[in-house]
This record gives structure tokens, C-alpha cells and sequence, in this order.
């Protein structure tokens, strides 16, 4: 603070801030990308271990041995759904019943914004039902919850079967002090998300629910399992929820304790476990998982039933059985075996999951980075706005808009060459700004029946249509609208738009990264390039062939093409255009539906900042 006082040291430091501005942002940059991909590396992904002591072993007996037996309600269970045409909800009251167990079901309604047309339905009727096994040794003041979706056709038979099986194991124990809910829900999502609003008697959505629903305690973790196969070679495990959001590590570190008892090889984002070693091989592998993690965070979508739980401070986890790997085989026992130690181990927590992390990611299951070494990386991104937003204000302030060494010369004083623009000639790029991603977020679905009678379109195709058209009229908008006041026009006008844009964009990204790190890491690889280097006076091609390549449209279409390269089934043109198209009406719906943020923040945030950006390079 002492130095900052001295004159002549602000002086010395606004220099050297002016001439080395532009190396230092390529250097905050260079070090931004560099950070992030060392976070593989042993030295910033140590090993994981359990913080929870009430789970810090695995040394628990268990005893299930009903594989055959799931495998005959699996058998049961396809012939009443083939026969019902859907989920059969009065056989599994019978057998809920004949289980002992406490039987509810729960009806539920919801209408679309617009048809999905992936699933051709525009009003979503289905029931959820499921059984209450109270514990014998306590209160019913916490339960646990192991979820089975049923899906169309022969998809998660055995795991419904699995999921009885276990239930009629489970009712001739005595050890259980927190009740266990059995739930089978219709539709995936939307009745996942319709049962937690009726259990938990709030209403997020627009979901409809009727009949009288059974309670248990307070849930404190949750699991769902997908199999389609009675043989499985491996599990997978999704951690991903809604808008990003993460179970407590020490949850998926009790799934990999169990299943390297049980000897069950288990792998994330369908990756299997890392090599042994420090070589390059191990690091590409590493660097590939983490890559797809942080795709996977950063779209906002569930990444299995699971991640609706997480929005109610529930921890949970999905666990897909996978048919591939054909050297390793497991039965159904040795699931059912994994998943009664698990509940065992969670049956024993005296107060929620809390020690562990809950901002971390994953190069694989027995390694993570934690928040505190993977956020240097978007600092420095970041670093670079404020580099040129700290520029931009030492010239305004010291009144010259040429060559930034002129203001070093012998002349102390401050010419005035242009008139000066007040604040408001600001405001007409901002309304027009901001009108033009509030005209993004609302006509979409509010227009969608006027474009369907002009055009020979469906409503998810006008949807999409409409986003894309106003999305690219933005860029058409009349940026002069600032050469109607005086002063607006000039270099000084263009310089305080783009420094409220750059520290707009910095405050957006910095809220962004603290709730999905992923996604604000993503949007700030991509658009603070464009954000430092664009100008009215440089190379205006080239700087808007930038900015485009930097808008958030272009970034989402990219990522789908690295995803499907690293998922090594790489797609072509004509296919990734038509997953960029499914990925914006997904968006659309994922936020109607269940109240996912990236598209709002998309529209209302990111889109008018970048047309902020564009505005600036059209300044004259």
C-alpha cells in the first residue's frame, strides 16, 4: 500500500501495465490452458480416500444370495409389461405387498412447453410406485432410497428384479435404523422429479400429482441402478446432476470400496481404470475421463436419475450395468452383494454426508482434484479480462485514445481531441443488448404456434427454428444507434462499452465457475480471446471471424465434436449438426422441466455480453 501511495510508483506501474499488456494476457492465458491440463498429473490429483469414519471400512458380512430369484422377477416383471403396454403398477403393488413392504403409488400429469419429439408425447401421464421398508430399529426420522426407472421395451428388466430381490433380503434383516424406499418410477426424469415434489410437498414444475403419498424420514442418500442385461461385465457409475451439481465424494468412494471388494471392475464415463504408472499413456487416459467429466458438468443435464436428487441437498449416484468389456463377467449375486454392502455402510451414518468434497473432478475413480487446484486454472483465464479492462481505464483516465506510448511523452497535459460521451450513450447498446436475449429466452416457445401456421414445420422444429434465427439476427441489430448523441461516436465511446463488457463478462464467468466450474472454465476458454483482442480499428475480419468463432452457439457445437471424439465415436457434419439441434431443444426442455440454468444464463447473460462485443467491433 506504501508503494501505491508514491505518484511516482503508480506511474511506474500504469507504464509498465500499458506496455506489457498485451504479453501478459497471452501468458495468463497460456498459463490458464496449462494449468488445466496438468490437473491429471499425480501431483495436483492425489489419491482418494473416506472421510467419513461411520464408512471407513468395508468390513461388513454380506449375504445376499438371490440372483435366481431376481432373475424370475425380472422374467415376471418383462411378461406384465409387455402385456400392460406400459408399467405394469398393479403387479407390483401385489408384489410390493407380498414382500412386506408399506405400497404407494403416485399419478402424476405434465404438459410440455412444446412436443418432444424424441419421444413423440406432448402430455406425459404415468404413475410412480413404491414401497416403504421401515426400520425396525428406529423412528422413521431417515430413509434411504434405491430408485429403478422403467424404461420402454426389455431396457432395466433385471434391474427391477434386482431391486425385489434385494427388498425381500433386506425385510428378513433387523440392523436397519433408517427406513429403505423401494421406488419405481415412470418416464425417467419427469417422474423422478414428480416424486421428489410430492414427497418433499413442493411444486418446482408444473407437475401435477394425485392420491394419498406415504412418507418416510428425512432422505439422507439415495442410488439408482440401471441394468439391461442378466450378465454384467462392469458398472458404471454417473456422479453428473443438475446444473452440475455433485454428490459428496466419499459416496462414490464407498461404490469403488465395494466393488474392489467384490472384485467388480467399475469404470467412469464409460472409462476403465487407470494404468498403473507415470507414463504418457496414463496421462492421456487420465486427461480423456477428466475431458469428458468436465463436457458432461458442463451441459447442465442429469446425468442419470440421480442428479435430481442432489437439487434437495440428497447425495446419490446412478449405477449403469455395462455388456461390453467380455473378459469380465458378474451375476446378478455379485451386485445384489455390492449393493447390500453399500446400504449396510449407509445405514450407519449418524448425520449427512458433509466431510468429504463437493466441488471436485475426476481423471478416474481412484483419483480427484479438488476445488483449490483446479480453479488457478480459470483464475488466470479470467486474469487476462481484467489485464485489459485495468488498460482500458488507465487511457480513459488519463484522457488519450491514440497510440497507448504517446501517453509517456513530454507533454504533460491532456488534449481533448473528441468530445467526451456521458454514461448515456451507453444505454442504447445495452437495451438493445439485453432486448435482444430477452427476444432469445421468451419468443422460442411463445411463438412457436404463429411460426407452425406459416410454415410447414413441427413445434419442436419452429422452436429451434426461432431460437437459431433470433440468435443470429442479434448480429444484424442497428449498432449505430450511439451516433445519435453527442460523443457517442467516438474512441472513448467504443472503450467504455468494452470495458463494461469485459468486467460484465469477468462477473459473469467468476458467479458461473463457483456453482459449475465446467461450464464457466469452457465459456472462458472460448470467449475471452475474442473479448481481449476485439477493437473497431484492427483487422475487422479476422476480429469478427474471432468473436463468432468465440460466441456460445459455436462453442456448444464444438463440444459435441470433442465429445464424440473422446468417447471415440466420432460423428460427421451432417450428424453433429443434427446433435446441435437436439441439444438446444433438450436445453429448452431441461429448463421448463426441471429448472436447469444454462440456457437462461446462456440468453439473458452470455448472449447479450458477447453482442456487447460485437457492438464494439461495429462502433464505426
Amino acid at each position: 500500500m506504501g508503494l501505491l501511495s508514491d505518484p511516482h510508483c503508480r506511474r511506474a506501474l500504469s507504464r509498465l501495465v500499458l506496455r506489457l499488456n498485451t504479453p501478459l494476457c497471452l501468458l495468463s492465458y497460456l498459463l490458464g490452458l496449462g494449468w488445466f491440463l496438468a490437473l491429471p498429473l499425480p501431483p495436483l490429483a492425489p489419491r482418494t480416500y473416506m472421510s467419513e469414519n461411520a464408512m471407513g471400512s468395508t468390513m461388513v458380512e454380506e449375504t445376499f444370495g438371490m440372483g435366481e430369484r431376481a432373475l424370475s422377477y425380472a422374467r415376471e416383471f418383462a411378461g406384465h409389461k409387455k402385456k400392460a403396454g406400459g408399467m405394469p403398477v398393479a403387479w407390483l403393488e401385489r408384489t410390493m405387498w407380498s414382500l412386506g413392504l408399506e405400497v404407494h403409488r403416485q399419478p402424476f400429469t405434465l404438459t410440455l412447453p412444446f412436443p418432444d419429439e424424441t419421444r413423440e408425447r406432448y402430455m406425459v401421464k404415468g404413475t410412480n410406485v413404491y414401497g416403504i421398508l421401515r426400520a425396525p430399529r428406529a423412528s422413521s426420522t431417515e430413509a434411504l432410497v434405491l430408485s429403478v426407472p422403467c424404461s420402454p421395451g426389455t431396457q432395466n428388466n433385471q434391474a427391477l428384479g434386482l431391486m425385489l430381490a434385494l427388498a425381500a433380503h433386506f425385510r428378513g434383516q433387523i440392523y436397519w435404523a433408517k427406513d429403505i424406499i423401494f421406488l419405481v418410477n415412470e418416464h425417467d426424469l419427469l417422474g423422478m422429479e414428480a416424486w421428489l415434489e410430492a414427497y418433499h410437498d413442493i411444486n418446482l414444475t408444473e407437475v401435477q400429482s394425485s392420491g394419498a403419498l406415504g412418507r418416510a424420514g428425512a432422505i439422507q442418500a439415495a442410488i439408482s441402478l440401471e441394468l439391461s442385461s442378466d450378465v454384467v461385465t462392469s458398472l458404471d457409475v454417473g456422479v453428473e446432476g443438475l446444473n452440475g451439481q455433485l454428490p459428496n465424494l466419499d459416496l462414490l468412494n464407498l461404490f469403488h470400496a465395494f466393488c474392489q471388494k467384490n472384485g467388480l471392475l467399475c469404470t467412469i464415463q464409460g472409462k476403465l481404470p487407470r494404468p498403473e504408472g507415470d507414463s504418457l499413456p496414463a496421462y492421456a487416459h487420465s486427461l480423456q475421463t477428466l475431458l469428458l467429466m468436465v463436457l458432461a458438468q458442463a451441459s447442465g443435464r442429469p446425468r442419470g436419475d440421480h442428479g435430481l436428487f442432489l437439487r434437495y441437498r440428497i447425495e446419490a449416484i446412478t449405477l449403469r450395468g455395462i455388456n461390453s468389456f467380455r473378459q469380465y463377467k458378474y451375476d446378478l449375486t455379485t451386485l445384489g452383494k455390492t449393493l447390500e454392502g453399500m446400504f449396510r455402510k449407509l445405514n450407519n451414518l449418524l448425520e449427512r454426508l458433509h466431510q468429504s468434497y463437493f466441488f471436485y473432478l475426476l481423471p478416474s475413480l481412484s483419483r480427484f482434484v479438488s476445488i483449490g487446484l483446479y480453479m488457478p486454472a480459470f483464475g488466470f483465464l479470467i486474469l487476462v479480462l481484467i489485464l485489459k479492462a485495468l488498460d482500458l481505464w488507465m487511457k480513459l483516465s488519463k484522457g488519450e485514445t491514440g497510440n497507448a506510448e504517446r501517453l509517456w511523452d513530454g507533454d504533460h497535459g491532456v488534449r481533448e481531441v473528441e468530445p467526451r460521451p456521458g454514461l448515456l450513450a451507453l444505454v442504447p447498446p445495452l437495451v438493445v443488448c439485453h432486448a435482444a436475449g430477452l427476444a432469445l429466452y421468451f419468443l422460442p416457445v411463445l411463438g412457436q404456434h404463429v411460426a407452425t401456421q406459416h410454415f410447414p414445420v413441427s413445434e419442436a422444429e419452429a422452436v429451434v427454428l426461432t431460437l437459431i434465427a433470433i440468435y443470429v439476427a442479434g448480429m444484424a441489430l442497428p449498432h449505430n444507434a450511439h451516433r445519435a448523441l453527442s460523443g457517442g461516436g467516438s474512441d472513448r465511446g467504443w472503450m467504455v462499452l468494452k470495458l463494461v463488457a469485459l468486467l460484465y463478462l469477468a462477473l459473469q464467468l467468476g458467479c458461473l465457475a463457483l456453482l459449475n466450474f465446467s461450464l464457466g472454465f469452457i465459456l472462458a476458454a472460448t470467449m475471452v480471446p475474442a473479448a481481449a483482442a476485439v477493437t473497431p480499428n484492427g483487422p475487422r475480419v479476422l476480429l469478427g471471424v474471432l468473436l463468432v468463432l468465440g460466441t456460445p452457439a459455436v462453442t456448444l457445437l464444438l463440444t459435441i465434436f470433442l465429445q464424440r471424439e473422446l468417447e471415440e465415436a466420432p460423428a460427421g457434419l451432417g450428424e453433429g449438426w443434427q446433435l446441435f439441434l437436439g441439444a438446444l431443444g433438450e436445453g429448452l426442455l431441461q429448463h421448463h422441466l426441471y429448472g436447469s440454468i444454462l440456457y437462461p444464463f446462456l440468453a439473458l447473460g452470455a448472449h447479450p455480453c458477447w453482442l456487447l462485443l460485437w457492438n464494439v467491433l461495429c462502433w464505426k
